[in-house]
């Protein structure tokens, strides 16, 4: 599928960069909606991941699935936003929170990661398998971007899934990587490196020997990081084999269900390598949109209550 025109889609005029864009929503959106229940979904391996609901009925099923980013949660902003859109919309709304996302750390030694959809997909049938619903699309911002669009593109997914919706996806994750060692984007690895940390600190008393916050503060990079945490606990040689093997890239192309992915010019987290031109144009299900702005999971509109993506995510699950 060629990529799509260039959205209408401009911000408010003082949002006059991808920082603004980025922040301001981060740590000044509101949005009014609460979920109606958490569940706690048992694992396979004997770890656990928290699911909170927003249900209207048992008799409906059409339910969106909405995966957060790194170090995120279900009740981030843009999860909310989404889920609050779609639940006026006919859809029941899952945020789910990733191993050690939910306010309660994780049993085993390993956490999360860009590559392991093994997890999203358990999560998947169970909404299936328990509510039995029919219809479901699958939303994600960065990270959960790219969990969304690789389930799709690893083996396949259920027939019950119909859609699949990404945003701000670092989809080659050293370019990434290499973007947020940059002066300019400090700040953004500095905060995902100081909440991981807290982590560290908490598996260090429960794995003692195995996981160390010792010298932990000498980590400025994201590379020290996977190279030391990421890669041991989730069985990569090294930071690069797990960029290498982690990155959702190469699984576009192998997508055959309708997937809409959203990546902003101006998102200082994403190399030019991440802009997938020539995975869209070669896969007619999946379509790549480029609007000039929105930061990275950003895209606030002035005057409204929703943001640019969570309804365009609406009017791509209508219009396809």
């Amino acid at each position: 599928m060629p990529v799509l025109p260039k959205p209408e889609y401009k911000p408010s005029s003082w949002q006059f960069n991808g920082h603004i864009q980025t922040i301001f929503p981060s740590l000044f959106r509101k949005v009014a909606f609460q979920y109606q229940q958490r569940e706690r979904l048992e694992l396979t391996d004997g770890d656990f991941v928290d699911l909170d609901w927003w249900r209207s009925s048992s008799a409906n099923k059409k339910l969106v699935i909405i995966t957060h980013g790194l170090e995120g949660d279900s009740r981030r902003q843009y999860v909310l936003g989404m889920a609050k859109l779609f639940s006026q919309n006919g859809y029941d709304a899952l945020g789910w929170n990733c191993r050690s996302c939910s306010g309660e750390i994780n049993r085993l030694p390993c956490f999360y990661h860009h590559g392991d959809t093994t997890d999203l997909r358990q999560v998947v049938n169970h909404a299936i398998e328990r509510y039995q619903y029919d219809e479901i699309v699958l939303i994600g911002f960065s990270m959960g971007g790219s969990l969304s669009l690789r389930i799709a593109g690893e083996n396949g997914v259920p027939e019950q899934v119909k859609k699949v919706i990404a945003f701000s996806v670092p989809c080659d994750l050293l370019s990434s990587v290499k973007m947020l060692s940059q002066r300019g984007n400090k700040i953004y690895s500095n905060r995902f490196l100081r909440k991981l940390g807290v982590k560290i600190k908490v598996k260090e008393k429960k794995f003692p020997g195995r996981i160390s916050y010792t010298g932990y503060k000498k980590i400025k990079h994201f590379v020290d990081f996977d190279n030391r945490y990421t890669a041991p606990l989730h069985g990569f040689t090294d930071a690069y084999d797990f960029y290498d093997k982690a990155s959702v890239k190469p699984f576009l192309q192998n997508i055959r269900i309708p997937a809409l992915v959203v990546q902003a010019k101006n998102d200082t987290f994403l190399s030019p390598e991440c802009f997938c031109y020539e995975e869209a144009e070669n896969n007619a299900a999946l379509f790549l949109e480029v609007p000039d702005h929105g930061g990275h999971c950003g895209f606030m509109l002035p005057g409204s209550e929703f943001s640019w993506a969570e309804l365009r995510a609406l009017a791509f699950v209508n219009d396809n």
